[in-house]
């Protein structure tokens, strides 16, 4: 276990540049330890903590909370996707971001319902696992090629009637479960008059942070990776 007591909460305020905190719970000691020098050699990042269990990552998030999370799916006490749906939980404005070996499709869809909004597979390099670090707190979804493809392909088979068509029609329904909350909404009207996030987050008295952590929920729900796609996809919807 490495040690969290001299690691800083990992606040992050609007204007400033601190560093992005970063968690690793892994119970691999070589893939751990390379994730923590992969961050500790980029001064964008910071290590929040680094758990070998998903018990040790409970606890230590209560007191030393991320910004990202890399999370192994494989630990030895529970399945990773269930510190996934506590993150979910206890911490909506945080980031999960999968790195395993399981690139199956019951896996990568169980994940992505729990609330991972990042996909790697372990065959991606460290120092290109820390540049999608600073993708997904910009409201990316990195996602590994092969993982997009199995996605793609379930996405195909889950909505057959869908695979000919050139895009959805110009108001679609809306599955309630995938309704926007009013929040939510109001980040993504700011998003479609062009504001950063910085100013949509002076503007709603909120962090950066936090905002990011809203327009996760909205792509998730829309099923885009992108602003210019969010707000595309909300006008076909008839949410905006």
């Amino acid at each position: 276990m490495v040690s969290s007591s001299s690691v800083p909460p990992a606040a992050s305020p609007v204007g400033t540049s601190r560093p992005i905190a970063v968690a690793v719970v892994e119970d691999e000691t070589h893939v751990r330890q390379m994730f923590e020098v992969a961050i500790a050699a980029d001064p964008g990042l910071q290590l929040a903590f680094s758990a070998q269990s998903v018990a040790q990552a409970k606890a230590l998030a209560q007191t030393h909370a991320a910004q990202v999370y890399l999370v192994d799916l494989g630990l030895p006490d529970a399945d990773g996707r269930e510190f996934i749906r506590w993150v979910s939980d206890h911490q909506p404005g945080a980031a999960v971001m999968v790195v395993t070996v399981f690139g199956d499709d019951e896996h990568i869809v169980s994940s992505i319902a729990a609330g991972a909004v990042g996909y790697l597979l372990k065959d991606a390099p460290a120092d290109e696992i820390t540049q999608h670090i600073a993708e997904l707190v910009g409201g990316g979804s990195p996602i590994s090629p092969s993982v997009a493809r199995r996605m793609l392909r379930h996405f195909k088979a889950q909505h057959p009637a869908l695979a000919g068509l050139g895009g959805p029609p110009a108001a679609a329904q809306v599955p309630a479960g995938q309704a926007l909350s009013p929040r939510e909404h109001e980040v993504l009207c700011l998003i479609e008059k062009g504001l950063t996030y910085e100013e949509i987050a002076q503007a709603l008295g909120i962090t950066w942070h936090t905002v990011t952590g809203y327009l996760r929920r909205v792509y998730r729900k829309l099923e885009v990776n992108s602003r210019g796609e969010a707000v595309f996809e909300a006008r076909q919807r008839g949410m905006l």
